[in-house]
Order: C-alpha cells, then structure tokens, then sequence
C-alpha cells in the first residue's frame, strides 16, 4: 500500500491549527518552546488534563523530563495583543535553550509549580505529569492542571495567521534551525524501525 504523503500531513495539520507556548523549569533553570502538538486529555470538566508532544532534540523536553512539571500557554489574536504574541513565538520558537537563557526575554511570573508564567499570553494551563508516552523522536506529556487563568477575552491566535505576520528572515532562520531537528527525528525512527 502506498501513502499519499501529502494527503496525510494535510490532515493532521488540520488538527494542529493553534501554537502554544510550553515552559518549565528544571533545578531553577527555566526554558520554553514551541509546540503545534498540544491539547485537551480528559472529558472530565472538574479533572482537567493537557498534552503536549515534544521532540526528545529539545532541551526543554528533557527539562520536562526531569521536573516532571510544564505550562502551556495559548497566544492571542487581539489587535492590541499580537505584537507581543508574536514576540513569544519569536523568542521561544527562533532558537534552543542550550544556546542562552530565552525566558529572562520575557515577561513572567513563577507559578505554583514553580514553572514560568508568560503574562503576555493569551491563558494558560499549568500542569504536574502524570504519564508521558515515549514515542521514538518524541515524548507525549499528560499532566494535571494544577493553575489556570485567562488573560485575554480575545481570539486565540492561530498558527496560519501567525506565519502570515512573521519576518521573513525570521522563518528562514526558524526553517534552517529546524533542519537538524528534523534530522534527530528522523535519525530516532529509523533506530526504532531497526530494532523492530
């Protein structure tokens, strides 16, 4: 059976449409990333879980391994509200935490588990893990929401308006730094394949 590629990875974009900012903090070091693979775990509204999914390349995934604690951020759309959602996303998403501290760019607080609070963002969710799925490249997070607020009454901002507002130089930057992530990936899948 062949796979239509492109028909695949159309479909599963369609289920990633908002980016959301992931933080945590890691014997008092804090970091953070972006993340399209994030979302609700629980149908039980008094109960509420979240997921993120981050690629092992990350050191905030490691971080997160570690403190077993994270907040996810959703970004907002609102006219007054944009500018520095996009500074988030720039700021988060334009390089790896093992090249300098990216969080002190950034207006925060600690929250109760001592993971940073982005007070420029849209909401959040903070969360201690209670099961991670070891995927290969990546590691699925579920973790208790232990805090949440809103800071927006605006539209969450989506990952489509997003990119169509980003500096051109600043995608081709995001793309290349992407290139040996995407390589990791890769390199994991095919250890996992081998050892099938």
């Amino acid at each position: 059976m062949t796979i239509d590629f492109d028909a695949a990875n159309s479909v599963l974009a369609g289920l990633r449409p908002f980016p959301v900012a992931v933080t945590t903090i890691d014997d008092d070091v804090a970091n953070g990333l972006m993340s399209l693979s994030a979302g609700s775990a629980s149908i039980v509204p008094e109960l509420p879980r979240a997921t993120v999914s981050l690629t092992k390349y990350n050191k905030t995934h490691d971080m997160l391994v570690n403190s077993g604690v994270f907040a996810m951020h959703m970004l907002s759309a609102g006219a007054d509200e944009i500018d520095k959602s996009l500074e988030i996303l720039m700021t988060l998403g334009g390089s790896s935490g093992r090249g300098g501290d990216k969080i002190s760019k950034l207006r925060t607080r600690a929250g109760v588990t001592g993971s940073p609070i982005l007070l420029d963002a849209h909401s959040y969710v903070e969360c201690r893990v209670t099961g991670a799925l070891d995927n290969d490249e990546n590691t699925i997070f579920v973790g208790d929401v232990v805090a949440a607020e809103l800071f927006s009454s605006a539209q969450r901002l989506r990952i489509g308006e997003a990119w169509s507002k980003l500096p051109q130089e600043w995608i081709e930057q995001y793309e290349a730094n992407h290139v040996p992530q995407l390589e990791n990936a890769r390199q994991h899948r095919l250890a996992a394949a081998q050892r099938a």
